[in-house]
């Protein structure tokens, strides 16, 4: 299937962790300088809680909540001095909070109803693409630029990895083993980390000729990243570990997720201003 969003640039798009034919899409104007919202919006995510709930990170430092039943956000948050490029919604159970990552260079922790910011994280030199929750440990998240793995109640780094020698844009966890990480850099490559040895990492995989944007797990063992020149599927742990190609968008793909409701679906966006839903033949067994 193809969404198609006139004068919309997709920058991030997450299927529902609730029904198998929903998703969303931040998407902007001119290339991330204006929306329906005052700014470019760069990144979403679902709440876990509430079916109908999403955050969304905003171009003009903002966070806003919005209810699919209103036109309006439910609340806005302006805490953050500089373009926030991140977002995500806590998946574990106990613990429903909201990590926000900027070009302010600080990460900041929600609570699920956007009121004050419970806790600020500093410590980077650059700005902050990408601000992930643990899929395995409450309150612990990854950030990036290096990355940096925090532990969210105590208010500390536990890790720093200068994971590339260029920018990291990307970083998502492992979901089946919670001491592997995996980063994507302006480098064009992505990079596999086991987080109790992050001295080199477990794998290095090259395949991209532009930075790459977004990274996503599907299995304990295969991943899909995106970058400015096409969509890529990887199984780490082989030797050559490049599986799959899909170039099937025609300007800068720069989200990307998996439906968890539907096996083996994949979701990706792109400035070409379309939203994409496919099943790539490495998945498919064609």
């Amino acid at each position: 299937k193809v969404f198609r969003c006139p004068a919309r640039h997709g920058y991030a798009v997450e299927a529902s962790p609730f029904f198998p034919g929903r998703l969303a899409c931040a998407a902007s104007q001119h290339y991330g300088i204006a929306w329906e919202w005052s700014d470019g919006l760069f990144d979403v995510s679902w709440s876990e809680a509430n079916e109908n709930v999403l955050v969304a990170a905003g171009g003009d430092g903002s966070l806003q909540l919005w209810d699919l039943h209103r036109d309006a956000p439910l609340r806005l948050a302006k805490e953050h001095a500089r373009e926030v490029y991140a977002v995500d919604w806590s998946q574990t159970r106990g613990h429903d909070a909201i990590v926000s990552g900027s070009w302010d260079r600080t990460a900041k922790v929600w609570d699920p109803t956007l009121g004050q910011s419970l806790s600020t994280f500093t410590g980077h030199q650059g700005v902050i693409y990408s601000t992930i929750w643990s899929p395995h440990i409450s309150a612990c998240f990854a950030s990036d630029g290096t990355l940096r793995v925090w532990d969210a109640k105590a208010g500390a780094c536990r890790l720093a990895v200068p994971a590339h020698d260029a920018e990291v844009l990307t970083c998502d966890w492992c979901k089946y083993d919670q001491n592997v990480a995996a980063t994507g850099s302006v480098d064009g490559s992505v990079r596999v980390w086991d987080l109790r040895n992050p001295r080199r990492p477990l794998h290095r995989m090259t395949g991209h000729d532009y930075a790459v944007r977004r990274f996503s797990p599907f299995s304990g063992n295969m991943v899909a990243s995106c970058s400015y020149d096409f969509t890529v599927f990887w199984d780490w742990k082989r030797e050559s570990a490049l599986v799959d190609t899909v170039a099937h968008h025609s300007e800068f793909v720069c989200g990307l997720d998996f439906n968890l409701h539907v096996p083996n679906q994949v979701l990706d966006c792109s400035w070409d201003e379309t939203v994409k839903i496919y099943t790539p033949p490495c998945l498919s067994g064609a």
